[in-house]
């Protein structure tokens, strides 16, 4: 008989020890480290791979590239999200806050594939809860199939007679391998039942999506050593009190890790929101000192977005500094420029900057509007909504030229703008001739400061 062997791992990292321990010595976490079972007498296996011929080493040059087409399906912004549709084949892991959001937006694709034959796993909810979801969103497919069970055995089986070209599981860390003994959820339990989903996802060509839970700290649940097998990794994020959710990619094998998808939930599901600006450009009825329009990227797409900023009086000896959807070091930074090249007194005030819509921006080109924002609330001059602005302000005042500025006055003349203020070395070898929205072209901060409030 075979002595159960059992070890200690990370509930964090997925570090092992061969006895318990404080501190992980791979992470640094306090109390994280929990006794799993890793050998017993009698392991069937979950999946069984059904090719046992073994692998040999070819050359590169010999390889014959296939270009396979990718699964399009009727959502645009998750195609653009994960580069153009789904590989075939691939292993993709969503996670988000409880909810917001994620069993209803993989519903609902799986209602919209009519074309191909979806099988949703959940092992969370009975199939009646799924069915009023499905009810509530009015959608409907002869090609969706439900299922809930926590077991990988009895998935794998139900795959295979059903043959579905996408699997949906929701979600993996309710799953259960019978290699590991550990309870579901557990570091054991997520690395196993992730590795055989993956082994069926490449050998049988079909993707797979795996709902995940986030921790506290907005990272995925399980170990670390998750996102590294899976393909793609996207964040499902937004505030549940309001209704917009925007489809993060912050790793993706097969596309640009930059994209971004903007959803707005409603009592029908999930809607696609082709123009992001009607959401991060705030509709007022008069112009308002302090909010300035910037141009900023994420990924291929450009974005206009309002930046709001509020200069007051400090009341108490230490004057405070508080930004939501931007950099707070590099908002304190772009206050010393200002008090130091432009002159302007904040050294004594209390300043509050937001990024509308409540996404957040790390694109230094929004720089200049946000010294512009500051400088409007601190002066009490409105700036018309008319005008837009893209530059990175470095620490001399100058105004950096920006990547990709072609896209960002396009999208500015698109969306009515009539002037929008860049520095000059961004044009050069750009046609500004070929558009017919004003650009006022700076090289220093000040330029800009006398222009807008002389």
């Amino acid at each position: 008989m075979a002595k159960t062997k059992t070890l200690y791992f990370c509930q964090n990292c997925g570090a092992e020890s061969p006895k318990w321990v404080g501190k992980c010595p791979a992470c640094g976490e306090w109390n994280t480290f929990v006794e799993e079972v890793v050998q017993k007498e009698k392991a069937p296996s979950g999946y069984i791979s059904s090719k046992n011929i073994s692998n040999k080493p070819i050359a590169i040059q010999s390889v014959e590239a296939i270009k396979e087409a990718r699964i399009i399906v009727p959502d645009a912004e998750l195609n653009r999200v994960l580069g153009g549709g789904i590989v075939p084949g691939s292993l993709i892991l969503i996670g988000g806050e409880p909810g917001i959001g994620k069993s209803t937006l993989m519903l609902q694709i799986a209602l919209n594939l009519s074309h191909k034959r979806v099988l949703y796993v959940s092992g969370e909810e009975s199939t009646q809860q799924i069915k009023m979801r499905a009810d509530r969103i009015e959608y409907s497919s002869e090609n969706c199939f439900i299922l809930t069970e926590t077991s990988t055995t009895d998935i794998f089986r139900e795959v295979k007679e059903l043959a579905p070209d996408i699997l949906i599981i929701d979600s993996i860390q309710t799953l259960t391998s019978p290699k590991m003994e550990s309870a579901a959820g557990s570091v054991g339990q997520v690395k196993e039942c992730t590795a055989e989903l993956m082994r069926f996802a490449k050998e049988n060509k079909i993707p797979v999506f795996l709902i995940g839970h986030i921790t506290k700290d907005g990272a995925i649940a399980g170990p670390k050593v998750l996102e590294h097998m899976v393909d793609a990794v996207l964040q499902f994020e937004g505030d549940r009190h309001l209704s917009y959710r925007i489809l993060r990619t912050t790793k993706n094998r097969f596309g640009s890790t930059n994209e971004l998808g903007i959803y707005e939930m409603l009592n029908t599901g999930l809607r696609q929101v082709s123009n992001p600006s009607e959401i991060l450009i705030s509709q007022k009825d008069g112009e308002v000192s302090g909010t300035a329009i910037g141009a900023t990227l994420e990924g291929n797409r450009p974005l206009l977005i309002e930046i709001q900023a509020l200069v007051s009086t400090a009341n108490y000896g230490t004057p405070q500094r508080s930004a939501t959807g931007f950099d707070s070091k590099r908002m304190n930074m772009l206050l010393a420029v200002l008090e130091k090249r432009g002159g302007f007194r904040l050294g004594v005030q209390d300043v509050f900057l937001n990024i509308a819509g409540g996404i957040r921006v790390e694109d230094p080109a929004i720089d200049l509007a946000v010294c512009v924002a500051i400088i409007s609330s601190l002066e009490e001059i409105s700036v018309s909504s008319k005008i837009c602005m893209a530059g990175e302000v470095g620490l001399g005042g100058e105004i950096r030229a920006v990547n990709r500025i072609d896209n960002r006055i396009a999208e500015a003349e698109k969306l009515g703008f009539e002037e929008i203020i860049v520095s000059k070395f961004s044009l050069k070898g750009i046609d500004i001739s070929k558009y017919n929205i004003k650009i006022k072209a700076c090289s220093q901060l000040a330029e800009v400061v006398s222009y807008l409030f002389a």
